[in-house]
């Protein structure tokens, strides 16, 4: 008797946009992960990165943006987030069927 196991993996990708300064500082802290553990580091294990250090230190975002004045971290993290939600918002709007 043969049993054959089929695992269905969907592997979900979004698409952001940053400025070209953004990438260049992602991608140096990505090289920086990359030679301190020993493993490939893409841009979404960075982001993932950043996003559990702010968790654990909501001043650490700050450093990553330190080019943005008159705001604390959290402001800054909340205005993204309510900019992620408006732009989820034009995007099923445009391209809804």
């Amino acid at each position: 008797m043969t049993v054959a196991c089929v695992y269905v993996v969907h592997i979900v990708s979004e698409t952001i946009r940053v400025s070209s300064e953004t990438k260049e500082a992602l991608l140096r802290l990505a090289a920086r992960l990359q030679e301190s553990t020993g493993k490939r580091v893409d841009f979404d294990a960075a982001i993932a990165h950043l996003v559990m250090k702010e968790d654990k230190d909501p001043n650490a975002f700050a450093s990553f943006v330190g080019s943005v004045t008159g705001m604390e971290p959290r402001e800054m993290l909340d205005a993204l987030a309510e900019e992620r939600r408006l732009d989820e918002l034009r995007a099923k709007r445009k391209y809804r069927s």
